[in-house]
């Protein structure tokens, strides 16, 4: 009897070390609870003066980090997985430039967040008291455009901060929608100076 009590105390213990053991492991692969995605939230404010987010308002901020953490929370559903990452800092700007792209591929209208109304005022790119539709329409033919010569959304983002050439590619690009569109265009005056040669 004295045997079969050690026995099941033995027994009992090893269960509630297994027990422990088991309840400290699934603490560590904890999924993702409010207080990690509030965390990354903030780490995403960091972001928010890149290009695109840094025209976004901050209702469309709130869904574009939302959309983040959902890409991050699908790839590592244990959060510490993505924590200890050696190069989450990387990591997470893959997250964010795709979701940039996937926003640009899902509506070709967002490219106005890369370039806005107001800036394309201020540059004499576009007429100043445009309405909604006219705007819309100069944005798509714009990202019409810009689909054309780079096929897609990744390669127009990776030419606007690695090509030289990008910027003025994409000036005539919007000059050309502008002047399809509405008309507009800048007036170039051009001097030619003539010096007598001996």
């Amino acid at each position: 009897m004295k045997k079969s009590l050690i026995i099941t105390s033995a027994f009992v213990a090893v269960v509630g070390i297994g027990a422990m053991v088991m309840a400290g492991c699934q603490n560590k692969e904890k999924g993702w609870g409010e207080n990690e995605r509030k965390e990354l939230r903030k780490e995403l404010r960091h972001y928010r003066d890149m290009i695109y987010v840094d025209n976004l308002s901050e209702v469309e901020f709130d869904s574009f980090t939302g959309d983040v953490i959902e890409a991050v929370e699908v790839d590592y559903p244990i959060y510490t997985t993505f924590y200890e990452l050696p190069a989450r800092g990387d990591t997470l700007d893959v997250y964010v430039v795709s979701t940039i792209v996937e926003r640009l591929d899902t509506d070709p209208h967002n490219i106005r967040n890369i370039f806005p109304y107001p800036w394309l005022v201020a540059e004499g790119i576009l007429p100043a008291n445009l309405d909604h539709q006219a705007q819309r329409a100069f944005y798509d033919c714009f990202a019409h455009k810009v689909k054309r010569h780079w096929h897609t959304s990744r390669n127009f983002l990776n030419a606007i901060v690695n090509d030289p050439t990008a910027p003025m590619t994409i000036y005539n690009m919007q000059m050309a929608c502008s002047a399809e569109l509405f008309d507009w265009g800048i007036e170039v005056e051009e001097t030619v100076e003539l010096t007598p040669t001996n």
